[in-house]
């Protein structure tokens, strides 16, 4: 069976450039190992159990605490809400059965054909698939794309097993409310997952191998957002190497003693979550014997993604940059246009991030720290959601948004935000500076009112220290 392009993985990275190549006329087939041949599931980590399924417990919860803790204030009287745990999990199953059918549904729209199993590059040109039962096909294309995303990280000397200590894997199919969480990892992830447990019942500490929360946001809303967090009753332990996980059949216990060396200490704990980190998924590819170049586990690329082996492209989390969902789906539409002939790019300046948390932290370009590292003058305008409208009348005035601009030509270097619907406001920065906006262009855009926007359009306002209302 021959085709124009192969895609081995069918996570956000894949799916999307096969849809985009078949859009371009291509004729082309996708190899998905995760299910089965009668029911492919197809999303990759981010739909099945990752992006998604955290996004529906996320919301869940927060639902859950507004109710016991928020609605007095609102004049809403209601008795103290019980938690409905395998209700709550249903919810979280079907809302990735939804967008993991509708991956599968598109795929057939586009007539794009669906191979299950594990994807092996003979060479190029050619893929192995190897299905449960063992039997072997193999598949010929004129190109072909790694798209196999990442999976759990954990570190050395500590078993995950899925029940007492768990991955984010684990975390999201706990079938009832630890008393006691201890998170290892202060990153996305382990705050994220630390936030949905907290809200339902659990105490939450986090153990950090670094100095600080959030490593690569900015340190200003970082530092910021562990206060927060500490208010809503985490407990962190930063500078902090972990030692070892002793796990029983009813909890663990976690040593860990501070980096800078010192008296060690334990911690007890009826789950433990290991979030410290993601590596790219390249086994079982055949990537070394079939000749591409890989360094440091991920596969190395050029500027259009393409690898040193001529007609195998690669995308996503096993190539570098951050691993996240829309940057793989822009890397796979680019190289899919590519491969049409057409001038597919991504602008890696503008890729934003976002803790999906209450509140949320949101950030789009240069950090403080990684302008003064570069020793780019810039000014800043900040605004406190405290002196917004629309924050006071909905509660939500924790936070803040920060531009930081050019000193010299006033274009938007970086935007960042802390606070409630930050991963939605976000976004005007990020069109902004696709075009190399200047943060007098936003300050001079009519916002409407009254919105949590208008803290945006005020924090450009205050670049040029022309802040209206504060």
């Amino acid at each position: 069976m021959s085709y124009d392009l192969i895609v081995i993985g069918t996570g956000p990275g894949g799916y999307v450039c096969a849809i985009r190549a078949a859009q371009l006329g291509m004729k082309v087939a996708v190899i998905e190992k995760r299910g089965s041949a009668g029911k492919q599931l197809h999303g990759g980590t981010c739909l099945n159990v990752g992006c998604i399924p955290s996004k529906a417990l996320l919301h869940a919860s927060e639902m859950f605490d507004e109710a016991g803790h928020g609605f007095a204030a609102l004049g809403i009287e209601v008795s103290a809400p019980k938690l409905n745990i395998a209700a709550m999990m249903k919810h979280k199953q079907d809302t990735v059965d939804a967008n993991v059918n509708g991956v599968a549904f598109l795929l057939k729209k586009n007539k794009i054909e669906a191979f299950h199993g594990l994807g092996t590059i003979l060479s190029a040109g050619k893929v192995q698939v190897t299905a449960e039962d063992g039997g072997k096909q193999v598949l010929e294309a004129k190109n072909i794309v790694i798209a196999t995303g990442s999976e759990v990280s954990s570190l050395p000397g500590v078993t995950i097993d899925e029940k007492i200590v768990v991955s984010s894997t684990g975390a999201l199919e706990l079938a009832g409310v630890p008393k006691k969480l201890v998170v290892i990892g202060a990153g996305v992830i382990g705050l994220e997952l630390g936030s949905v447990w907290r809200r339902l019942g659990a105490e939450v500490t986090v153990v950090e191998y670094l100095d600080r929360i959030l490593p690569g946001m900015d340190g200003e809303v970082a530092k910021n957002f562990q206060r927060m967090l500490g208010k809503q009753g985490f407990t962190f332990h930063l500078s902090s190497k972990v030692t070892g996980v002793k796990a029983g059949k009813t909890g663990a216990s976690v040593s860990f003693e501070p980096v800078a060396g010192g008296e060690a200490q334990s911690l007890d704990a009826d789950i433990v979550l290991v979030a410290t980190g993601r590596r790219p998924n390249t086994d079982g590819l055949g990537l070394e014997a079939a000749g591409v170049a890989m360094e440091r586990g991920k596969v190395v690329i050029d500027d259009h993604f393409a690898t040193n082996v001529k007609g195998i492209y690669a995308i996503g989390d096993v190539v570098r940059g951050p691993m996240l969902a829309h940057k793989a789906e822009d890397e796979g539409i680019a190289v899919a246009e590519i491969l049409a002939g057409q001038r597919g790019h991504v602008n890696y300046d503008v890729i934003p991030g976002v803790v999906y948390t209450h509140p949320e932290v949101a950030s789009v370009g240069k950090t403080e720290e990684e302008l003064k590292a570069a020793g780019i003058e810039y000014n800043i305008g900040k605004f406190p959601f405290t002196a917004n409208g629309r924050a006071r009348a909905n509660r939500a005035t924790d936070g803040f948004v920060k531009v930081l601009a050019d000193k010299a030509t006033d274009r938007v270097l970086g935007v960042h935000i802390l606070g409630v619907g930050a991963g939605e406001m976000i976004h005007e920065a990020a069109v902004l500076m696709e075009f190399s906006g200047s943060a007098e262009d936003l300050a001079r855009t009519c916002h409407a009112h009254p919105t949590m926007s208008e803290a945006v359009k005020e924090a450009a306002l205050g670049v040029a220290k022309r802040a209206i209302h504060v």
